[in-house]
């Protein structure tokens, strides 16, 4: 049990007064100023609650609008919102009514409010395992926790007013460490209302609930969310409110697991570009992949009109000042075919790379004589992968004999009619994008990989993996279930059958593809300057404006490298919080530069 935490004063006025800190009446109505739609509260609650409330979480406000006796006072308050923030106002008397003040300014969030009564709470009955949760306790964390924003594509918070607000009883943020790595892989905020506005009831309210999409370990929302609940009950607290889209159904069904209930609480948000898919309807027709539609919401907020022509292929024109760009996802039609050429072709990219001078690994053509197991002989182990191909279809890493390297080969010749054999070279496999010739992301790509439960079997892991990075990814991600994977799995020395110790962690896949279930960690502010040399030389000497590089390094904060890959369709939703998608409409509509920055 957490310590307890300093109460506010105790008003006077509350003294030796009813209690209305939240609980049910004798009616079975609850008596709180949150979940009553009225006119005039009741002396006895409003006289004690502050005025005009609204706190600063970093991404926007909370106004709490029971602290509001004027509706003039609210839409004046709420019409003050920053540019590149999200106000939220919530507990308002007849939200309908402020919103006909400004219908052109304000909505109705289209979102549910669920609260959890303290009273009912029961605590888990066994903790989560391999699951740390803690309180922020330095600067980095609150840029890990803007990162895991910015990775389920949430407004971001100033780090600076996140780690103030920590230093309040008024703010509690909470991060989730994976228990091996101790790498942050969640985070969740709380709200202690009655050091916020010294409110009555005595509630609480939870925000900004996030997770990792690439996190492994199952539970880490429950963690966050109990051990944020826990704390708010060893304050005495009455209940804790939260707010959750309509349609977010995996959502919903944890917080009803945990004891949530529907509460009559409705939300007010500004008609703002962050607001807008919220408050009109989607255009028709439009199932963009992620990859695309990075870039087309983008577009939009700066005012370019999008023209999808083929939504699964993520085909779609650009339009601005009368110029029109047709791009699929982020290959346009300023990348030549010229240029394409030289990355669709591996052989090409190495010639041309060497030439230049930059490293690339020992190659030679698959010709499936014995100059195959000789070149095998001399290098010891070699990848083997079409010479035409993506996604990581027909390749095979860590080759080390002649029986599989002919298999190896024959299965890249069925994808392809000419196949490459590279050295294997030991190190991160390591993706810069370059776009307009400079670096603008830099990450780590890791194979994937499961951790056990020591209860189920490795093949039902990976299916739940599976199914996890599918839906972080809309559907890009997946493990297969394989010869390739079962060959992984063969190797560590076990079988799909068999059932993994808990928390052992077990790698599935050799390659560290994202189609394949592998994630991707960024590391542009840990790139070394001679790789991110290397990066533009290539970009140039490939004469391509947009491109992801592959390399393999020792380490990304030193100088060696080989670079095995170009790929000059890149997936820009792959690394954010860098601005991938941004500096490419800055190449595509250099004049909105400053309108979006504006």
């Amino acid at each position: 049990m957490p310590a307890r935490d300093p109460e506010p004063p105790e008003p006077a006025s509350r003294r030796g007064s009813r209690s209305s800190r939240g609980h049910e009446s004798r009616s079975g109505r609850e008596d709180a100023l949150s979940t009553r739609n009225w006119e005039q509260p009741p002396d006895d609650l409003a006289q004690e609650v502050a005025a005009h409330v609204a706190v600063d979480c970093g991404w926007g406000r909370l106004i709490f609008g029971q602290t509001f006796d004027d509706r003039e006072a609210l839409l004046e308050v709420m019409l003050q919102e920053e540019d590149q923030r999200r106000d939220i106002a919530l507990y308002l008397r007849d939200p309908h009514v402020l919103v006909s003040l400004a219908p052109d300014e304000l909505f109705i969030d289209p979102s549910y409010t669920y609260r959890l009564w303290f009273h009912r709470y029961r605590p888990a009955r066994e903790p989560i395992r391999g699951v740390v949760v803690r309180k922020m306790q330095t600067e980095e964390d609150a840029e890990a926790t803007n990162r895991i924003y910015h990775r389920n594509h949430m407004v971001p918070a100033d780090p600076e007013t996140m780690w103030s607000n920590q230093l309040t009883p008024t703010f509690t943020y909470l991060v989730a460490e994976d228990g091996d790595s101790g790498e942050v892989i969640g985070t969740v905020t709380g709200v202690d209302h009655p050091f916020a506005f010294n409110d009555p009831e005595g509630g609480s309210s939870l925000w900004c609930l996030a997770v990792d999409p690439q996190a492994q370990k199952p539970g880490v929302g429950e963690a966050l969310v109990r051990t944020l609940a826990e704390r708010f009950q060893a304050r005495a607290r009455s209940y804790m409110d939260l707010s959750v889209m309509h349609d977010n159904t995996a959502a919903i069904r944890l917080y009803e697991k945990l004891g949530f209930e529907r509460v009559p609480v409705f939300c007010v948000k500004r008609k703002n570009p962050i607001n807008e898919p919220l408050f009109t309807p989607a255009p028709p027709d439009e199932e963009l992949n992620p990859y695309a539609q990075l870039i087309v919401d983008e577009a939009r907020r700066r005012g370019i009109t999008v023209r999808v022509i083929d939504a699964e292929g993520g085909f779609f024109a650009l339009a601005h000042g009368g110029r029109e760009v047709v791009t699929r996802e982020s290959l346009s039609e300023m990348t030549t075919a010229v240029a394409m050429s030289y990355c669709d072709d591996k052989r090409v990219t190495r010639r041309l790379l060497e030439q230049s001078g930059l490293t690339v690994p020992r190659g030679r053509l698959a010709s499936g004589d014995d100059g195959d197991a000789s070149f095998l002989d001399r290098v010891g182990e070699v990848v083997v992968k079409p010479a035409r191909g993506e996604q990581g279809r027909g390749v095979t890493v860590g080759v080390r004999d002649a029986e599989t390297l002919r298999h190896a080969v024959a299965e890249a010749w069925g994808h392809c009619p000419e196949a490459l054999l590279e050295e294997c070279i030991e190190g991160e496999d390591l993706r810069i994008v370059v776009i307009d010739h400079e670096v603008v992301a830099a990450a780590v790509r890791r194979p994937a990989q499961v951790v056990g439960t020591g209860s189920r079997p490795i093949r039902e892991l990976v299916d739940k993996q599976s199914r996890r990075r599918a839906a972080a990814t809309g559907g890009e991600a997946r493990i297969p279930l394989d010869v390739h994977t079962a060959q992984v799995v063969a190797d560590a020395g076990y079988a799909l059958d068999d059932v993994l110790a808990e928390g052992e962690t077990l790698q599935v896949r050799r390659t560290a593809n994202l189609h394949t279930g592998g994630t991707i960690h960024d590391v542009t502010a840990q790139l070394h300057p001679d790789l991110a040399q290397a990066a533009v030389h290539a970009s140039r000497t490939l004469d391509i404006p947009v491109v992801g590089l592959d390399f393999l390094v020792p380490a990304v904060d030193g100088p060696e490298y080989v670079i095995i890959e170009a790929n000059e369709r890149p997936g820009l939703a792959n690394h954010e919080p860098q601005p991938t998608a941004q500096r490419f409409i800055d190449l595509l509509f250099p004049q909105t530069r400053q309108v979006e920055r504006s």
